[in-house]
């Protein structure tokens, strides 16, 4: 009785030791580094000048440009900055492997949405920092021109003019505006980015109305009940340049915004988590969902735009309230409280640029992510991919740029005349490439990645929601062996194996104490 208590002690030991190892090793260690982090961002920025007490803010102003030449007269040099910015310029000179060195940007890249600016300036530089780009005879130099107060007004009651160039609504009161300027807070950022694509939530997925004044369920960094932090908390800002690129217009790994920059390569007490980290972004397990609140806009069919009724255009929307069909621009999908899907990505990315020639024999991506399980630099991260059919020449091999916008009737923009042969050709015109006259229309995709609507450790993803072999997160990605989803005969024979020559090897050895013990 005595040896059989003793053995089932020496089987048992192990086991509790390996059980006693995982407790501790994942009891919370020092967090002094992320309370540190809370207090700095606790630390709101306080403005320190009464702007209303400057006499030259005082006057009656009768345009905007008026306002910034008295802007200029303090921040007498501010200008050269905002000129050299990607919110001015809407291009920068990127790195594209395969392509060389070129300028990337919102006048060179088409999308899978409202495809792009060529023709239709008037209408899209309302989200552009200035005033009156209406065509492609905007003169970039004019400092009077740039728009301070879509950044900096702290009233909220700025507001742009649709498809008035960038110029303000005429109800704006300048100089009320004018006297309460300050830092950039999560309103200015919003009202460009929670909207871009033509509605709340068109685009990024992560991006939306809600995070004007969201809760901590929504995102844990933005919630008013959490962190309550501004988007300039992390998206820095020198000399004008905002760090943080969407790989939706940029192909360069430089200036991102990172969760490293904050939380390090080791932010978990388990250092099985942290391991994880190598090849898995954060954002994959904090944003288990995203479209938290409002709908984002999955699938866009531009073939079906054009109907009438009654000679008309009309439009359908679902119990939401979203758009489903709409003349001017065609068919729509949307969803809510969405799985992300899951790519690798090391950094890097090239684009569809305006005048490429593609194969239309596969679906023609917009932007691709570069990056797979060999990669060094590539980790898994969660994406929304946006998925279309849009306008494509078919003899001349590329995706045509339609003039969509057009004040009245007869002026060729497709949302007043509806008709795509004068529309493609008037498009292709303003960005300065051909036009076949022989149009069609082919499947495209856009990858977006999500970087908001983080949720905290006890809303993101649990272990068993990869490691599965029953419609794992991850099952799209099939370059890698990830234990409990992939089964490998001989790699799991091999772990049976060590199994039991472990459990072997502990039952020999206590026999042998066992013996000893007697002889002893």
């Amino acid at each position: 009785m005595k040896m059989k208590k003793t053995f089932i002690t020496i089987l048992a030991t192990p086991i509790i030791i390996l059980i006693l190892v995982n407790i501790f090793s994942t009891l919370p260690k020092n967090e002094s580094n992320l309370k540190e982090l809370k207090q700095e961002i606790s630390k709101k920025h306080i403005e320190v000048v009464d702007h209303t007490q400057f006499k030259i803010l005082q006057q009656d102003f009768k345009t905007p440009q008026e306002v910034t030449l008295a802007c200029l007269t303090c921040h007498n040099e501010t200008h050269k900055e905002v000129l050299q910015s990607s919110h001015w310029q809407w291009d920068r000179e990127e790195f594209i492997k395969g392509r060389g060195v070129t300028q990337l940007g919102k006048k060179n890249i088409l999308n899978n949405f409202c495809i792009g600016i060529g023709g239709s300036e008037q209408t899209c530089t309302r989200c552009h920092v200035g005033y009156g780009w209406k065509d492609n005879t905007f003169d970039f130099n004019k400092k009077e021109n740039i728009d301070c107060l879509i950044c900096h007004d702290n009233t909220e009651k700025y507001i742009k003019k649709p498809a008035g160039a960038g110029y303000p609504d005429e109800k704006v009161n300048l100089t009320e505006v004018a006297q309460k300027v300050g830092t950039p807070e999560r309103s200015n950022c919003g009202v460009c980015h929670f909207y871009g694509g033509g509605g709340n939530n068109v685009k990024h997925g992560d991006l939306e109305e809600s995070m004007f004044n969201c809760k901590r369920d929504v995102d844990v960094h933005m919630g008013i009940n959490s962190s309550n932090m501004s988007c300039t908390d992390c998206h820095t800002t020198e000399h004008h340049n905002i760090s943080g690129q969407m790989y939706s217009v940029s192909s360069m790994n430089k200036d991102r915004v990172t969760c490293e920059q904050c939380h390090t390569q080791t932010p978990h007490a388990n250092n099985t988590l942290n391991e994880h980290t190598k090849k898995v972004a954060c954002q994959t397990c904090h944003i288990p969902t995203y479209a938290k609140v409002n709908p984002t806009k999955l699938s866009w069919d531009w073939s079906t735009a054009g109907k009438l009724k009654d000679g008309k255009p009309y439009h359908e929307t679902d119990a939401d309230g979203n758009h489903t069909y709409l003349s001017i621009k065609g068919s729509f999908k949307w969803g809510k409280n969405l799985n992300p899907e899951y790519i690798w990505f090391n950094g890097t990315a090239d684009h569809y640029l305006v005048g490429d020639i593609v194969d239309t024999s596969e679906v023609i991506k917009m932007n691709t992510l570069h990056g797979n399980f060999k990669d060094s630099e590539a980790k898994i991260i969660p994406v929304k991919i946006h998925r279309a059919k849009q306008i494509f020449d078919c003899k001349n091999k590329m995706i045509i740029q339609p003039k969509l916008f057009a004040e009245k009737e007869g002026e060729g923009g497709y949302w007043k005349d509806f008709d795509w042969n004068i529309a493609s050709k008037l498009g292709m015109q303003s960005i300065d490439e051909p036009y076949s006259g022989h149009f069609c229309f082919v499947k495209t995709e856009m990858t977006w990645p999500l970087n908001h609507m983080v949720s905290d450790k006890t809303k993101s993803l649990s272990c068993i929601e990869c490691h599965t072999r029953d419609d794992g997160r991850l099952k799209g990605l099939t370059d890698f062996y990830m234990p409990g989803r992939n089964y490998n005969a001989t790699i799991d024979n091999l772990g049976l194996l060590l199994i039991l020559l472990s459990l072997g090897g502990v039952i020999i050895h206590g026999f042998i104490r066992i013996i000893t013990s007697k002889k002893r």
